[in-house]
């Protein structure tokens, strides 16, 4: 039970994320829960403060979150900006 704890409130956390950035997350909803997932991760490294759900605390996985969104679209916007002619 709590994987699916940890997958819905993982997904949860991406969407918020993109929300706030302004941008879509590619992959739709798994790309929400890998987003939610490893801004968590990211997010730890802030520490443990704020409210907990599930496995995660809140506000330093949302941190993270928009960390890791704002990293994959800038890579993404420079991958589509470099075109070569032929």
């Amino acid at each position: 039970m709590s994987l699916i704890w940890m997958l819905i409130v993982g997904g949860i956390i991406g969407w918020l994320a993109g929300l706030i950035m302004g941008r879509d997350i590619p992959g739709g909803i798994i790309g929400n829960i890998i987003a939610g997932i490893l801004g968590s991760w990211l997010g730890s490294f802030l520490g443990d403060w704020g409210p907990r759900v599930s496995e995660f605390y809140v506000l330093p996985s949302l941190i993270g979150a928009i960390v890791l969104i704002a990293i994959v679209s800038l890579v993404m916007h420079s991958m589509g900006g470099r075109r070569t002619r032929s």
